[in-house]
C-alpha cells in the first residue's frame, strides 16, 4: 500500500487535491481512499489530508501516520507542524515553493536530503500564471506524478478535468503538466550531477 499525507492550510486545496489522487489511481484500476483531518476549519488553519493506493481494497480507516509521500503545499508549515512525523526512511517528499529543496532548512527534520526523493515545485507560481489565483494543488499532483510514478500524468489530468469542467479543468491539467516536467527535469538535473 502507497500511503500519502497533504498538509496545506484551509482554502488552498488539500481535500480536494487527495480526492482527485485517488480518483486517478482508481481510473489505472488501483484501489483508492482519500479523506480529510480537520483541526479549526477555517480559511488559512492548517489541514492534513489523507489519500492511500494499493493493488487490493483497502481496509484501514485511520489516518495516514507512517506515509510513504508527504506533499506540503504551504512552505511555511515546514516549521510549524511536524509534516515529516513517521515518514518512511526512503519517502518521498514534495514541496510547493520556487526555492531548492537544500535551502528550506529540513536538515534537524529529515537528516540527509535525497534529491531523487526530496524535491521542490514552484506550484503557487504555476497557478498563478495559468489560474490568475493562488491554488496550487493540481500542480502538486503532476509534480507527486513525476516523482513517485504511482499514478500517471494522464491519470492527473483525467482527474482534474472530472472535478473542474470546461477551460478551468483544461488550464488545471495544464498546471499539472508543467509540474510534470518540473519535477522530472529536476531529477533529471540531479541524476547527472
Amino acid at each position: 500500500m502507497f500511503q500519502v499525507r497533504i498538509h496545506g492550510r484551509g482554502g488552498q486545496g488539500a481535500v480536494t487535491a487527495a480526492e482527485m489522487l485517488s480518483v486517478a489511481a482508481f481510473d489505472e484500476g488501483l484501489h483508492a481512499q482519500a479523506f480529510p483531518s480537520f483541526g479549526s476549519e477555517r480559511t488559512g488553519a492548517p489541514v492534513v489530508a489523507f489519500c492511500r493506493i494499493d493493488d487490493h481494497p483497502i481496509r484501514a480507516h485511520d489516518p495516514v501516520t507512517s506515509p510513504d509521500a508527504v506533499i506540503v503545499q504551504d512552505p511555511t508549515l515546514l516549521h510549524l507542524v511536524p509534516v515529516f512525523a513517521g515518514l518512511a526512511a526512503d519517502g518521498r517528499v514534495l514541496v510547493n515553493t520556487s526555492r531548492a529543496f537544500e535551502e528550506l532548512d529540513t536538515a534537524a527534520q529529515l537528516g540527509v536530503v535525497d534529491p531523487a526523493r526530496h524535491v521542490t515545485v514552484p506550484a503557487t507560481e504555476l497557478s498563478r500564471k495559468w489560474l490568475g489565483r493562488p491554488r496550487p494543488n493540481t500542480a502538486l499532483l503532476g509534480g507527486f506524478a513525476a516523482l513517485t510514478g504511482v499514478v500517471s500524468l494522464e491519470s492527473v489530468q483525467c482527474a482534474i478535468r472530472q472535478r473542474f469542467a470546461g477551460e478551468v479543468g483544461d488550464a488545471n491539467a495544464e498546471i499539472a503538466a508543467a509540474a510534470y516536467d518540473h519535477v522530472r527535469s529536476t531529477l533529471e538535473r540531479h541524476a547527472h550531477a
